[in-house]
């Protein structure tokens, strides 16, 4: 029986989650969501369950408000960077989630990687 489309991404999410728990040292997680419209992103300490900063295209201050492009999304990945040494982090890792890591995805984990963040 063939899986759907949506189950195909869930199952994809929580295997690649799960291999990123086992190695995260307690580290924090660098999550990513990509809608149609826009992509956001937040760093999240899983021990408190806490969120520690976050970055977004729905933020007008980026200039890139219902856009979901390569563009925007290194926009995201600078802005989360810069975030996140306010906030004393330098070292994270990347759930990607069940997202693909090509073209947007790809585009904002190298804006951050350019800005400072290590993962």
């Amino acid at each position: 029986m063939a899986l759907k489309k949506r189950e195909l991404f869930l199952k994809r999410r929580l295997r690649v989650r799960n291999k990123l728990k086992a190695m995260a040292n307690g580290r924090a997680r660098l999550s990513v969501h990509r809608s149609a419209k826009n992509i956001s992103v937040q760093l999240i300490d899983d021990t408190n369950g806490v969120t520690l900063a976050s970055a977004s295209t729905l933020e007008k201050d980026l200039g890139f408000v219902g856009k979901n492009n390569v563009e925007a999304s290194a926009a995201v990945g600078k802005a989360i960077a810069e975030r996140a040494k306010k906030a004393g982090i330098e070292e994270c890792y990347f759930d990607r989630g069940g997202f693909l890591f090509h073209g947007k995805i790809k585009a904002l984990a190298d804006a951050a990687r350019e800005s400072g963040l290590k993962f």
